[in-house]
């Protein structure tokens, strides 16, 4: 549920992916990225993206099949990026690290796409 994510600002010293409730906290480095793009109503576009691991990274322990969702405008800015599990909202939030590589992957492979989905 949405509602159970941390949208706060990073606390000192975590960096992190960060599970509502839970101390257990560790940095994620993607290796791969696969995305879709989808038009959602008149202001929204919908960019689905599934990561691969590098291999000195683990997911959560029952994160199934992590993924995240990149909400954009219609121009292409980045509205919101969140963290997914198996398509869904998941109890995680990504640290502004791992929001750094998903931003560098869209910037460099998805936005210009997104740009002409207008």
């Amino acid at each position: 549920m949405r509602s159970k994510i941390w949208y706060g600002p990073a606390r000192k010293d975590e960096r992190e992916m960060i599970e509502y409730g839970n101390p257990d906290i560790r940095e994620l480095r993607f290796a791969r990225f696969h995305s879709r793009a989808e038009v959602r109503g008149e202001q929204w576009i919908d960019v689905e993206v599934s990561m691969e691991l590098a291999e000195d990274s683990e997911a959560p322990e029952g994160i199934v099949e992590l993924g995240a969702l990149i909400v954009c405008t219609r121009r292409g800015d980045i509205v919101e990026i969140v963290p997914q599990d198996e398509g869904r909202d998941c109890e995680y939030q990504f640290t502004e690290q791992e929001k750094a590589q998903l931003r560098v992957y869209y910037e460099r492979e998805v936005r210009l796409m997104v740009e002409h989905m207008r």
